[in-house]
């Protein structure tokens, strides 16, 4: 047993499957694998029942995407020397600001996955050409057609994570990578503030560690795997948003900080997210 179930329905409302959201605290029964490490869900609510409350959900985090897709960016340069930058494929690409970056490298032609239709209706008219809504499904698209594909905080709101590291196979060319961002349960920060973290989440059917992303990547065939934390960079406002202090302290030092301008203020710290890639291998019989 890792968490116990904690969930409070007077508390849920439209933004509590939307990215970025202010904590809430709330998750189902989690148990800990003593082989892998992972942390999941035993009980885990059904595809479907995912599926429409992603869809539903409300999306209010433009600011900080465009700084977690500028952090991701800088971060997948080195999995990408040696790829093909022709074809890729982001699942769970929110207003697909992600895919602009990858535009910006170089690629040829982009697609993004996403379910919430409020995502989709945020991003600019030129990026909605390149997203497709729904949820990811390995047979909308052709075998070894991808170069790359990433996944990016969202490893930990899918059923089944080995199924999504799968199909991710099957549909990246030989030499083609795949990159993920997840929390790392295991940080120092996480550990820290425990139950108070915001990792403990409704949306979170899993938790990663280094160790347990890395073992996901190997078992499902991946070659040159690699996992490592990295730094973020957000304002100062959403760095309190997330913080966790006693909702009368936090309005006060919230009211503070826009005040004097310091909410608009950048800062980068290592929260205990770890970027994760692997490669298909270029002989499948290596």
């Amino acid at each position: 047993m890792f968490f116990r179930e904690h969930i409070d329905t007077s508390k849920l409302n439209e933004f509590s499957f939307a990215s970025r959201k202010e904590p809430e605290y709330l998750c189902y029964q989690m148990v800990q694998c003593a082989n892998c490490d992972l942390v999941y869900v035993d009980r885990p609510p059904s595809q479907e029942a995912l599926a429409e409350v992603y869809h539903a959900a409300e999306y209010d985090s433009s600011e900080e995407a465009d700084d977690a897709a500028a952090a991701y960016a800088r971060v997948i340069r080195s999995a990408i020397q040696k790829v093909q930058l022709d074809n890729a494929l982001e699942i769970g690409t929110g207003t697909g600001v992600f895919l602009d970056k990858l535009k910006a490298m170089g690629f040829e032609t982009v697609t993004g996955i996403e379910p919430s239709t409020a995502a989709i209706s945020a991003a600019p008219g030129h990026r909605r050409a390149w997203i497709r809504e729904g949820i990811f499904v390995e047979s909308d698209y052709q075998p070894e057609s991808f170069d790359l594909i990433c996944c990016f905080m969202t490893m930990e709101h899918v059923r089944e994570p080995a199924e999504i590291a799968n199909s991710v196979l099957r549909l990246l060319r030989p030499g083609g990578a795949f990159v993920t961002v997840t929390h790392d349960y295991r940080s120092v920060v996480n550990r820290l503030m425990g139950r108070r973290s915001p990792i403990v989440d409704i949306e979170h059917m899993q938790l990663f560690s280094t160790r347990s992303i890395a073992s996901l990547f190997t078992r499902c065939g991946y070659t040159n795997v690699q996992a490592r934390p990295f730094s973020n960079r957000y304002a100062l406002r959403y760095w309190m948003r997330l913080a966790p202090l006693p909702a009368g302290i936090k309005n006060i030092v919230q009211r503070l900080i826009e005040s004097t301008g310091l909410g608009r203020l950048k800062i980068s710290m290592n929260v205990g997210n770890t970027v994760a890639f692997g490669y298909k291998p270029m002989d499948r019989r290596d």
